[in-house]
Formats: C-alpha cells, sequence, structure tokens
C-alpha cells in the first residue's frame, strides 16, 4: 500500500504538469509535425498512406455494419411503397392498353378510307446532311453555301433543314457545294398555314431577322405564339414541315420568329421530298436559273388570287388590246414588199 501510494503521489507533479503545459505540447507537436512535413514530404506521404493502411480494416469494419443497416431500411421503405407502385402500374397499363386500341381501330379506319379515296401517300423522302462552310449574307442576300452537290444527289428546290425546323431551300446547286435560300431573304417566298386557325399564308422575307406573313384573310385571328407550318400549296414543301411562330403582331403586319437560329447554323440536312416543283407549271415560269425579277411576278400573281377577281378578269381584255396594235407591222410588210416591184415595172 505504501508502495502504491508512493508512486500516485510522484505521479501527480507530473499530471498537474501535463495539465498546465498540454496545450503547449500539443502546439509544439503540431509545429513540429508541419515542419517535418515542410522538410521531406515524401517521408510524411509514406507514413500517411501507412497510417491509412492500417486504419483500413478498422473502417471498414464500423463501415459495413452502417451499410447494411442503411440497405434494410432502404428495402424496408421500398417493400412499403410496394404495393401502391403496383396499383399505380397497374393503372397505367390499362391506360396504355385502352389507348392501344383505340390506335388500331383508328388504323384500320384510316387505311379503309385510303383505299375507298384511292389516297395517294406521302413520297418516301431523301435527305443528306452536310456543313455549312460559307455566308453569304450581305445587305441584299440571306444565303449561305454547304458542302454538297450534285455527287451527294443534291437538287434544286429541295427543303433545307435543321432539328428544329425549316431554314430554306436550295437555290444553285454545283458538283461539290450549294447554295441555301435562308427563310429571311428578300426573294424568299413560303406557302404556310397558321397550324390554330388553318389561315392560309405566304412568309415572305424581306432580310430582317423576322420574315413577314403576308396574304392573310381579313378575318385572320392571329395571335403572338401561334405555330406556322408549311401548307403544301405549289409544291414546294410537302405541308406540316414546322417554320416558326408569330412573334409581332403591330400595324396590320404579322412577324414570324424561325424556330431554327438562322444566326447560328453549322449543318443543314436537305431533304428530297421528290415533289413536282415551285410553281413551275402552273405559272410558266423557268426554274432552272434565279431572276430575283420574277419574285414580282409571283407576288402579283398571289395578290390576283387572294382578292381584285374583278381585276383580274379585266387583264384579258387588256392583253388583247395590247396586242390588237402588234398586228399592224404584219398587215404593212407586203405594202413594202410591192413597192419594189412597182418600181422595177416603171423602169422597164
Amino acid at each position: 500500500m505504501k508502495q502504491r501510494a508512493s508512486i500516485i503521489g510522484a505521479a501527480s507533479p507530473v499530471k498537474i504538469w501535463l495539465q498546465r503545459f498540454a496545450f503547449v505540447l500539443l502546439l509544439t507537436i503540431a509545429f513540429m509535425t508541419l515542419l517535418i512535413g515542410k522538410a521531406d514530404t515524401v517521408v510524411v506521404s509514406r507514413a500517411r498512406m501507412a497510417l491509412i493502411d492500417l486504419l483500413a480494416p478498422v473502417l471498414e469494419a464500423v463501415a459495413t455494419p452502417i451499410q447494411t443497416v442503411r440497405r434494410t431500411v432502404a428495402d424496408v421503405s421500398d417493400y412499403m411503397h410496394l404495393a401502391d407502385e403496383n396499383r399505380a402500374l397497374k393503372a397505367q397499363n390499362d391506360t396504355l392498353m385502352e389507348w392501344q386500341r383505340v390506335a388500331r381501330e383508328l388504323q384500320a379506319q384510316n387505311d379503309s378510307l385510303r383505299h375507298i379515296l384511292k389516297f395517294s401517300p406521302d413520297p418516301a423522302a431523301s435527305f443528306v446532311t452536310a456543313p455549312i462552310i460559307a455566308d453569304t449574307s450581305s445587305g441584299f442576300v440571306r444565303s449561305v453555301v454547304i458542302l454538297a452537290g450534285t455527287r451527294e444527289g443534291v437538287s434544286k428546290g429541295q427543303a433545307a433543314m435543321t432539328g428544329a425546323g425549316l431554314v430554306g431551300r436550295v437555290l444553285e446547286v454545283g458538283f461539290r457545294a450549294s447554295r441555301v435560300l435562308l427563310l429571311t431573304d428578300i426573294n424568299a417566298r413560303v406557302p404556310v398555314i397558321i397550324e390554330r386557325t388553318r389561315d392560309q399564308a405566304v412568309l415572305s422575307g424581306d432580310n430582317s431577322p423576322m420574315p413577314e406573313l403576308r396574304y392573310l384573310p381579313r378575318d385572320a385571328d392571329i395571335k403572338i405564339g401561334d405555330r406556322i407550318v408549311t401548307s403544301g400549296a405549289g409544291g414546294a414543301f410537302p405541308p406540316g414541315l414546322p417554320v416558326g411562330e408569330v412573334a409581332d403582331v403591330s400595324g396590320g403586319h404579322y412577324r414570324v420568329q424561325p424556330l431554327a437560329d438562322l444566326a447560328r447554323l453549322e449543318f443543314l440536312r436537305l431533304v428530297n421530298y421528290a415533289l413536282p416543283g415551285i410553281l413551275a407549271d402552273d405559272l410558266g415560269i423557268d426554274t432552272t436559273g434565279y431572276d430575283p425579277t420574277r419574285q414580282g411576278i409571283i407576288d402579283s400573281l398571289l395578290t390576283r388570287a387572294t382578292g381584285n377577281s374583278g381585276n383580274a378578269a379585266k387583264a384579258p381584255k387588256k392583253k388583247a388590246a395590247v396586242a390588237a396594235p402588234a398586228a399592224a407591222p404584219a398587215a404593212a410588210a407586203p405594202v413594202e414588199s410591192q413597192a419594189p416591184r412597182q418600181r422595177a415595172a416603171g423602169t422597164e
């Protein structure tokens, strides 16, 4: 007992000293560790990795029960919600089966009606995707040049599209490259239809970022946000291609924001819908060349078709009146041809 008491009495001063200078001692150890780490980083790194290797089994032993408990809790939670999810999936499956039945009925009716009407299906479309290699836009033209030509099967009039919608049409075709006329070009005209009201119009470019809707009916109810798609009139594009949305309605003018970002075009898809062409047969216009003055002819014909039927009826009379004086030189030709004969007879 006396020895134990003497040991405790001898240790008491050390304990008191440690309690008083513990903070200073810990600070000194930390400082020394920092100096050793700065002096020899390799030794410190090896020591740290050795300590981690020693503690890894301990950490794994501690983490394994925790992970087991978490998985058990998650399994119990999933089991509790399993019945609700099962009921929801059954209801969704019933709804989908009903929609499938309706779709099959509609498909059968559609096939029957097409057979009765001898409906001609849409032509199979082929396409070529090509990068844009040049932007030839200027103050008077909005067009781009793409790296695809006749060797890739590109031809005039093909629709140029992106994933968002219609961009324009192929205007000129070379062997390796082609030029695409954009929707915003002043010579661009696209027959369109307002998806909500089914009113037909012509999307007319004017070299501004937003082309204008023209030749609308007077009672057209156009609102901002209305979706614009191609109408298929004229055989230029098939119906239903997305074009843009009405973005501005002011002063009787309707501006359309194209769905495709025409300022950031990188690739274009040239789609061949095997359509007859752009008013070539109806108007007698040769579409093999490009002449901006022909756009005035198209505009006048479209204006005449949408209104002013009386002026359209008077047009043939004016043409006949103009054609009548043209016959006078033809009639005068024989008189002039007889004069040399009379002179020749007098000399004889």
